[in-house]
C-alpha cells in the first residue's frame, strides 16, 4: 500500500514540477506561486494545523513566516537536527510571488540518516492543499546527493557547523535572549530540555548579499542558532547558502566571498 502511495505521490510532484522527469530525480528546493497576502497565509497555514511563529522582514517589500508543528518540532529535537523543525514561507511584495521551502529538500538536506520520507511528504501533502497553486521552483538538487550535500571540495556538510560558544545549556539561553536587550530576537523554539533553536538577525550589511544573488530565496533568513548539549552553533554558511541558491555559480559564491565569515563573526557576538 505505502509503494502505491509513494507511486502516486510521485506522479503528483512530477506534474507539479517539484521533481524532474529525468533520471537525475532533481527535487525542487522551494514551492513557488502567485502572490498572497501575510495575513491570508498565516491563516490558511493555521487551517492545516501549522502555527506560524515570527514574522520576519530579509528584504525591503517582503515577509518571511516561520512555521512549525509538533511533527517537525520532534524531528528537530533529535540530536542535532534542529534546523529541521521549521519551514519558511517568504511572501515578495516587489515581484508579487511566493515561495516556501520545500520540506521534502530540506528535510532531507538536514535530516540525512534521520530523514524519514512519510513524515516530511506529509508536510508537502499539508502546505499543498493550503496553497494548491504551488508549483516547483527552478533551484533543485538530485534528491539522492542531498543527504551528503557540499558545494564542491573542501567546502563544509551539513555535520561541519559554525561552533560559536560551548557553556552551560542556561547560560547559552540566557545570552542567546538577553544580548541587546533581546532586539536581535527573532524567535524562540524549545525543542527539547536540551535543545532550543533561535532565529537570530545578522547586520544589515552583511544580509545584504539576499540582494546580490537573489530575492527569489530570501526565505534563506533568518539565521539559526541551535542551542544543545552545552554548545551553540550555526549551520556553516558555505553550506547554508549553497543548500538554499542549489543554482548559485562559483563566480556568484565569489561575489558574496566575506559573507560567510561575517555571519559567523555577528553569530558569536551574543555569547561574548
Amino acid at each position: 500500500m505505502k509503494k502505491i502511495f509513494i507511486s502516486m505521490l510521485y506522479s503528483t510532484l512530477l506534474l507539479l514540477g517539484v521533481v524532474s522527469i529525468n533520471a537525475d530525480d532533481k527535487i525542487s528546493a522551494y514551492l513557488v506561486g502567485e502572490h498572497i497576502e501575510v495575513d491570508v497565509a498565516k491563516a490558511k497555514l493555521g487551517e492545516v494545523g501549522f502555527e506560524v511563529i515570527a514574522l520576519y522582514s530579509p528584504v525591503k517589500e517582503g515577509t518571511t513566516l516561520i512555521f512549525t508543528n509538533e511533527v517537525l518540532k520532534a524531528e528537530g529535537a533529535k540530536s542535532k537536527r534542529a534546523h529541521a523543525a521549521i519551514l519558511r514561507m517568504f511572501i515578495d511584495d516587489k515581484e508579487k510571488r511566493v515561495s516556501v521551502t520545500n520540506p521534502i529538500y530540506f528535510g532531507r538536506a538536514f535530516m540525512q540518516d534521520w530523514y524519514k520520507e512519510d513524515v516530511f511528504i506529509e508536510q508537502f501533502e499539508k502546505i499543498y492543499s493550503a496553497f494548491p497553486n504551488l508549483e516547483g521552483s527552478k533551484d533543485s538538487l538530485e534528491f539522492d546527493n542531498l543527504a551528503d550535500f557540499h558545494f564542491m571540495m573542501g567546502m563544509p556538510y551539513y555535520e561541519d557547523p559554525d561552533e560559536l560558544a560551548e557553556g552551560e545549556h542556561k547560560d547559552l539561553l540566557a545570552k542567546a535572549r538577553n544580548y541587546k536587550k533581546g532586539k536581535l530576537l527573532i524567535f524562540e523554539l524549545k525543542l527539547s530540555d536540551k535543545s532550543t533553536l533561535f532565529g537570530y538577525e545578522i547586520g544589515s550589511k552583511t544580509k545584504k548579499f539576499v540582494k546580490k544573488i537573489g530575492r527569489a530565496n530570501a526565505a534563506v533568513l533568518p539565521y539559526c542558532i541551535s542551542i544543545e548539549d552545552g554548545k551553540a552553533t550555526a549551520l556553516a554558511p558555505k553550506f547554508y547558502l549553497a543548500v538554499s541558491y542549489p543554482q548559485l555559480s562559483l563566480s556568484e559564491f565569489t561575489r558574496i566571498s566575506s559573507v560567510p565569515g561575517a555571519i559567523e563573526k555577528d553569530l558569536k557576538k551574543p555569547f561574548k
